[in-house]
């Protein structure tokens, strides 16, 4: 009986140690498996983003109202394709016409007698010439005459110093003498007359024309005032044409009306009402918008991403897979800009087009699992030393 109990209780301790052989070898390989897979692994980092929407790469057109004004006509409907030029809304131009009309009808009756001064001066200028002429005319007539009376005054002269040598030598009387001189003298103021009546024809004659240059300069100064007159007209027409085409509210680029206002035939406009959005026609990108500290650093151009679109649950629909084109470089409202091009490669089932919201998931690194834990240990043994010192931090006591 003893015997046998020796040979069970060996057997039962060849057994348990054989059972924990096997265990300490299987934990030995379940945790040389572990880190192998915590050194030699690889995880995939994600950064995603706080918010994310779609838009076209080239920037939307607000379309406000240039100038106020009561509505006549509308033509804006959401999702209406539009084309630059095209007209939106038309305000009122009744005031605008009214003056239009009465600076045309001002212009108007200036024309007329601006053409009156014209012939004025024309008629001005004519008569110059013709009394230059006559003026001219009337000279050489007295250029004439002095040159005829010349010869009389010589030969008085003449007779008269033949004369006086007579008398000298007592062969005439003084009276004979005397009569011969005042003949001399005549003749000579004759000659002094025909020179003197020159001399005034030509002063009259420059009388004359500068009198009539003067009646020229008040008719051309006249003529100057009245077409500038016609100038500032033409200039408030011009401005007043360039009012009313503001007032056709008109397309600024080619594009789809993605906003429109709810505006009446009637209702008054404000200057810089906004009046609609456009879209232009171009590329769906994706905005982002990240964190700083997941972006800056972080997310760089050329990584891979993912889009999951709110209205479009991604185990149904899937997501739209792109890739990080533009990342801003400083920080805008809190957030960072990312710009992402969405892959056409792969096809999607999802309506890509303006507007529609989402996330973003953008792969920025990849570690491995051993890094990662060293990672999380860092941050939990970083944050109670934080925690701990916006404790100690002395807290504002505010008087009584």
């Amino acid at each position: 009986m003893p015997t046998a109990f020796l040979r069970t209780a060996r057997s039962h301790r060849s057994d348990g140690f054989g059972r924990s052989t096997a265990l300490l070898l299987f934990g030995i390989a379940i945790l040389g498996a572990w880190a192998a897979w915590c050194v030699f692994g690889r995880i995939t980092l994600y950064e995603i983003s706080q918010s994310a929407r779609l838009e076209i790469d080239r920037a939307n057109n607000v379309v406000q109202a240039p100038l106020p004004g009561r509505i006549v006509s509308t033509n804006l409907s959401i999702g209406r394709a539009v084309k630059s030029g095209d007209p939106l809304v038309t305000l009122e131009t009744s005031t605008e016409e009214y003056q239009v009309r009465e600076e045309q009808t001002r212009m108007a009756v200036l024309a007329p007698e601006i053409e009156t001064l014209r012939r004025q001066i024309a008629a001005e200028e004519a008569a110059r010439e013709d009394e230059r002429k006559a003026a001219e005319t009337a000279v050489e007539e007295a250029r004439a005459r002095a040159r005829q009376s010349e010869a009389p005054a010589t030969y008085a002269r003449a007779e008269e110093k033949r004369l006086r040598e007579l008398r000298d030598n007592g062969l005439i009387p003084q009276r004979d003498y005397e009569k011969a001189r005042a003949e001399s003298i005549e003749a000579q103021r004759n000659v002094e007359r025909e020179k003197i009546a020159i001399e005034r024809i030509q002063r009259e004659q420059r009388t004359r024309e500068t009198d009539r240059e003067a009646r020229i300069r008040r008719l051309h100064a006249e003529i100057a005032r009245l077409e500038g007159q016609v100038s500032t007209g033409q200039a408030a027409v011009s401005r007043l044409r360039n009012a009313m085409q503001l007032r056709v509210i008109r397309a600024p680029i080619d594009g789809t009306l993605a906003e429109a206002a709810d505006l009446r035939v009637g209702a008054v406009l404000k200057e810089g009402d906004k009046i609609g959005v456009i879209v232009p026609s171009g590329k769906v990108i994706v905005v982002a918008q990240f964190p700083p500290p997941a972006a800056i650093g972080r997310v760089e151009p050329g990584q891979s991403a993912l889009v999951r679109l709110d209205g479009f649950p991604w185990m149904q629909w899937g997501t739209v897979p792109a890739t990080v084109s533009r990342v801003a470089g400083e920080t805008r409202d809190g957030a960072v800009r990312v710009e992402l091009a969405i892959d056409r490669s792969q096809p999607s089932r999802i309506p890509l087009q303006h507007g529609l919201p989402g996330t973003v998931e953008v792969a920025v690194e990849e570690v491995s699992p051993g890094t990662l834990i060293l990672r999380t240990a860092g941050s939990m043994i970083a944050a109670p030393r934080s925690a701990h010192a916006a404790s100690a931090a002395p807290e504002s006591v505010s008087a009584p």
